[in-house]
């Protein structure tokens, strides 16, 4: 690019950051020198393929999505939490909030995730034990108890029962007083990611992907500042993959998701704007700075140029990022503060939205309060002393990023062609095009055949080989291994927990009108049976305390089960 051309843009960035609003802060370093919101080239200087690094708040968003980064408004510190009984977790959320947490993130356990009731065999010795136990609209009451929802934003992490939990929470809404047409938050939903990682599916992927339309469809028309899809590569890097498939799986089912949008009818620059991200930030800190930039850049070319987006709300890439659990170790968990803080720093400089610092002894157990607390304080530590959220971007034009963004881009894309011609060959096969589009089509075909799990199970592998072989470093694993450290104390869930909360369920169970309930479950099913939106028969199933078990078992009745195919 040229001397003027990256003049003329660096105008218009300086035009638009005059006209944004930032906040009353100390935007100088240190030792008192001022600096500049954003650095780019020197005037005159001229910048080969500078338009693909651009401006902060200008397309292709490489920088960012605003153009004062951080100097407008810092990014979320949204914590991760979870566990026990809903009153437990609500007193968790309660510290969380007075200390200085911006919104909350709800962690479930298992028997939840798979859409099951806490007094299911299958739960039997799993309740509350990696999250919180939700079976009903009443635990979500309890839950957010005291927590104004209409004045807090709340990210949900659940995929295969997500609409069922969703229209929960919107009944507790309700029962607050709040008005669900003005929630914001964020529900994870990506059902894709469970196929392809995490492995936490409850129907085939039809059907799923019906409820999900069915949902973007509902938040679009009733609750537009609510995201319905939280498109998560966290899963899949945590299953092994490498940070560029971690990059190219997410995106290709953030397409797919967009294709989902258009096959129901929705106008792109409408549902588009309530899709957001979810990554991992790994302990490779540049390749994970890339790794974020690179992202946004893909996501705004290919909604402009391929679903033809033209708003810059629907361009964008918004994501939330957590520390890698997996970089976590058990030996010497102090040890883990440390990389937590450079996991954290690299989802700054990459510029995310919201985020979550992992705790120190999450490989043990879930998180005691003064390990959360640490999590927290390492989150406003970067924020308020480090200086990193005085300046945009501060890496762009590092001759290393910028190469490690490009390189990351390559990658994706040549994952994105693979996946193309998965579609093509499958069409091809079945004599007509996927009905929803062909990033689907590629991305069913992978699910289908175990391309997938594969591609991933490979990558895991070659790691691991090299922690073997000593050629790749943890420390305290397989180097500087003595240590002085004694046994942590862990937070440990009572069995108590479990046996109380069957007796809760079992007495709303009795107290509620069971022919109501059978009653909305039968117009649930009729829903299923049709092409009517199921969001609005859920929500009545709800209201009369259907339990999550019996809405997600009578879909399953209708729907069947899901079972991915053997790998070897």
């Amino acid at each position: 690019m040229d001397a003027d051309a990256i003049a003329e843009g660096r105008r218009r960035w300086q035009a638009r950051y005059d006209a944004a609003r930032t906040r009353d802060a100390d935007f100088t370093t240190l030792s008192g020198d001022p600096v500049e919101p954003v650095y780019g080239p020197a005037p005159g200087d001229t910048y080969e393929g500078f338009e693909r690094i651009g401006w902060p708040g200008e397309f292709p968003f490489t920088r960012g999505l605003y153009p004062t980064g951080y100097r407008g408004r810092t990014w979320t510190i949204r914590q991760f939490a979870g566990f026990g009984s809903a009153r437990q977790t609500n007193e968790r959320y309660r510290m969380i909030l007075k200390a200085g947490g911006g919104g909350l993130s709800v962690a479930f356990d298992m028997p939840t995730l798979m859409g099951r009731d806490s007094d299911e065999p299958r739960s039997l010795g799993e309740v509350g034990h990696c999250g919180v136990a939700i079976d009903s609209a009443a635990d979500m009451d309890v839950l957010f108890d005291g927590i104004p929802l209409g004045e807090v934003t709340t990210s949900m992490t659940i995929s295969g029962p997500a609409v069922p939990v969703f229209c929960m929470y919107l009944v507790a809404a309700e029962r607050q007083g709040a008005d669900p047409g003005a929630l914001n938050g964020t529900l994870q939903t990506d059902i894709f990611k469970e196929y392809i990682a995490q492995k936490e599916w409850l129907f085939p992927p039809e059907p799923h992907l019906r409820l999900i339309g069915d949902l973007m469809e509902y938040t679009s028309r009733h609750i537009p500042a609510y995201k319905p899809l939280s498109v998560s590569g966290y899963h899949i890097r945590e299953a092994g993959s490498t940070a560029a498939q971690e990059l190219a799986y997410t995106l290709a089912d953030g397409f797919a998701y967009v294709e989902l949008g258009l096959s129901r009818g929705l106008a792109v620059d409408d549902f588009a704007p309530g899709l957001s991200f979810f990554f991992d930030a790994h302990i490779d800190f540049f390749e994970e700075i890339a790794k974020f930039r690179a992202a946004r850049r893909i996501w705004a070319r290919w909604m402009r140029d391929v679903y033809g987006a033209r708003t810059e709300r629907a361009q964008w890439l918004r994501f939330h990022t957590q520390t890698a659990g997996v970089s976590l170790t058990a030996q010497q968990p102090y040890n883990n503060v440390v990389r937590t803080a450079i996991e954290a720093l690299a989802a700054v400089l990459g510029g995310t939205n919201s985020l979550h610092t992992n705790a120190l002894d999450e490989t043990l157990a879930l998180p005691s309060e003064q390990a959360a607390e640490i999590a927290l304080r390492t989150q406003q530590v970067l924020m308020e002393e480090t200086g990193v959220t005085n300046v945009a971007d501060p890496l762009g034009g590092s001759w290393y990023v910028e190469r490690l963004t490009d390189r990351l881009e390559e990658q994706a894309e040549r994952i994105f062609e693979e996946i193309l011609d998965r579609g093509r060959r499958a069409a091809a096969r079945s004599g007509g095009e996927h009905p929803i589009g062909p990033v689907t089509a590629g991305l069913l075909s992978g699910i289908e055949d175990g391309w997938f799990t594969s591609q991933i199970a490979e990558a895991s592998f070659r790691y691991q080989q090299a922690l073997e072989k000593g050629e790749k470093k943890v420390v305290g694993v397989n180097c500087y291994t003595g240590s002085v450290t004694r046994d942590i104390e862990i937070l440990r869930v009572s069995h108590e927990v479990e046996r109380q909360q069957v007796r809760d369920l079992a007495r709303r169970k009795a107290e509620r009108d069971d022919a109501a309930v059978r009653a909305a479950l039968a117009s649930l099913l009729e829903a299923a049976r049709s092409d009517r939106n199921m969001i609005e028969p859920m929500l009545e199933a709800v209201r009369a305390e259907a339990t999550l078990g019996e809405i997600c078992g009578a879909l399953r009745e209708e729907w069947g089960s899901y079972t991915e195919p053997p790998g070897f």
